[in-house]
């Protein structure tokens, strides 16, 4: 399957903006003193291991989709410019 130049950029974005949001959700919910994420005694709640997972999934989703834009991207540049790794060698006799 071909990606458009917009849509990759787009997985590619998709997938840094995923990182940045939760990389900065998981420092809040680190240092939350609302006691949602730990209890009196600072240990953590189901809160926080439900969020932590939901931040871990999207981390590596965030990968993935940002991947294949990234992909997608690199694609289209060889595609456009042709390098001399992938043209056939030049017709001669072979050693």
């Amino acid at each position: 399957m071909k990606l458009s130049r917009p849509v990759s950029w787009f997985l590619l974005a998709f997938g840094v903006w995923s990182w940045f949001i939760w990389v900065s959700f998981v420092k809040n919910l680190w240092n939350d003193a609302s006691g949602l994420a730990f209890d009196a005694a600072g240990d953590p709640t189901a809160y926080f291991w439900v969020h932590l997972l939901l931040a871990v999934t999207s981390f590596f989703l965030g990968t993935a989709v940002g991947a294949v834009g990234l992909r997608g991207l690199r694609a289209l540049r060889r595609e456009k410019n042709p390098t001399s790794a992938t043209s056939p060698a030049p017709p001669g006799p072979t050693p």
